[in-house]
């Protein structure tokens, strides 16, 4: 069957693949099915248990911390909730919709759509409803939280005697499923479960949906995908300006997120600030560098790297080069997937700021570059979604989608 390739807009053939089996772009190289490890029902059952699981590890206690005598417990929402409180709005927000909302909605949906498939009750709406599901699966956070509370946990048990609770346990294991949803969902059989491709005509003029990949004629432009509902379009309108947009505004807000504290701490009545880097140097002199070496790479590493890539993609569309293509398709691949982990730091603030709470004995808040950092990471991960990678590949001459 026909399908027109993500990321650069080439038209494929792919036949039928075993199990070990993967079918990559011919210009680009993306894998563009995989049958490997791939299973609907394995999805349909770590999907189910992602959400399920996620109910009982919101609501039970998460971490308990003890000092001279008195405890503090909290529960996965306990520090959104205190950033909430403390006048952080846009942060408690944004981790609230990725670490807890956006988890429910998106396991929630897919285990209905794959459960719908598989007992053959398709319901009307069901490739909307996949479209959403797979759209926020960056956006859905819980394993990137679950990194989060490690390092909360971490820094917290060096002076403290911490304890993980039954709602920790449960949103480890959630999150692991969560994981285990995304390496074993095979995208592509359930596309095919929902509406089947086409054969595309020789000398026909076509194009391809951005989410599903279904090849349709071209005077399909402007109207809903026949399967997936999604506005058709040959390419995305106002990519280049909009993604520009939103990586300068990143780029301005790096500077008061590394140079203004992450979080204020209350140590023998003064307020400590606590950098990015001062976090890092804390991890390393603690001895646990490999945790040091990670927010490094998430929080300083990965988003300057998203920038600076972003830029790149921007004026090579601008400028039409036919450079290092392939390099270019492989980046932007990385730093559309790799963003999301830049939330470790953040997330890290939510999981240890409600166990510090001793009132005259020791406390901790977030500061303003915590909220700084949380739009640098949103708008470049915005920045890659606006962007249209294959506006990159528009300079060959060829068939495209």
């Amino acid at each position: 069957m026909t399908i027109g390739c993500p990321e650069c807009g080439a038209l494929e053939d792919i036949p039928p693949l075993t199990a070990r089996m993967l079918a990559r772009c011919r210009m680009c190289h993306y894998p563009l099915e995989r049958r490997s490890g791939r299973s609907m029902s394995a999805a349909l059952a770590c999907a189910t248990a992602t959400f399920v699981l996620l109910l009982p590890a919101n609501l039970a206690p998460l971490m308990t911390v003890h000092m001279l005598g008195a405890e503090r417990s909290s529960v996965l929402s306990s520090g959104i909730v205190a950033i909430w409180r403390d006048g952080w709005i846009i942060l408690a927000v944004l981790l609230g919709t990725f670490g807890i909302v956006l988890p429910f909605v998106r396991f929630g949906g897919l285990a209905l759509v794959l459960g719908a498939i598989l007992i053959g009750r398709r319901f009307k709406g069901i490739g909307a409803v996949y479209r959403w599901t797979l759209s926020l699966d960056i956006w859905a956070m819980p394993d990137v939280y679950l990194v989060g509370c490690f390092v909360g946990y971490a820094r917290v048990t060096q002076d403290l005697t911490g304890t993980i609770g039954p709602g920790g346990y449960c949103f480890i294991v959630a999150a692991l499923m969560s994981m285990l949803t995304r390496a074993s969902l095979d995208r592509r059989t359930v596309w095919r479960a929902i509406a089947p491709e086409r054969k595309l005509q020789k000398g026909e003029a076509a194009l391809s949906c951005l989410v599903c990949d279904l090849v349709v004629p071209v005077s399909y432009e402007g109207h809903a995908c026949p399967r997936c509902g999604l506005k058709l379009r040959t390419r995305k309108s106002d990519a280049v300006a909009r993604s520009a947009a939103l990586s300068l505004a990143a780029l301005v807000l790096t500077v008061p997120a590394n140079l203004y504290p992450m979080t204020l701490s209350m140590e023998l009545g003064r307020d400590v600030p606590h950098r990015i880097v001062d976090g890092v140097y804390q991890l390393f002199h603690a001895g646990l560098w490999p945790l040091g070496i990670l927010i490094i790479c998430t929080s300083i590493v990965i988003p300057v790297a998203k920038i600076v890539g972003m830029g790149w993609f921007i004026v090579s569309v601008a400028r039409r080069s036919r450079k290092h293509l392939r390099v270019k398709a492989h980046l932007y691949r990385w730093i559309d997937e790799l963003g999301r982990w830049s939330n470790v730091d953040v997330f890290t603030i939510a999981a240890f700021v409600p166990l510090i709470r001793f009132d005259g004995l020791a406390s901790s808040r977030p500061a303003i570059g915590a909220t700084a950092f949380a739009l640098v990471v949103f708008l470049t991960m915005a920045a890659s979604r606006a962007f249209d990678p294959r506006m990159m590949w528009d300079v060959h001459i060829r068939r495209r989608s």
